[in-house]
């Protein structure tokens, strides 16, 4: 993976270029959780790395 590109925390999908990609601190940890458009319409959980905080969606 690309060090300069940030993907999607869920699926691992790049999300340059991705118009509705969004990213947010981890509710629990404060660490980056990025979110492609794709996952939050098929509405796919998330896991923060760090922690192990999984999201609704």
């Amino acid at each position: 993976m690309n060090e300069n590109i940030k993907y999607g925390t869920s699926t691992g999908t790049a999300l340059a270029n991705d118009i509705g990609a969004t990213s947010f601190p981890c509710p629990q940890c404060g660490t980056t959780i990025f979110r492609t458009r794709k996952d939050r319409e098929i509405v796919i959980k998330y896991v923060c790395s760090s922690c192990g905080f999984e999201g609704p969606n």
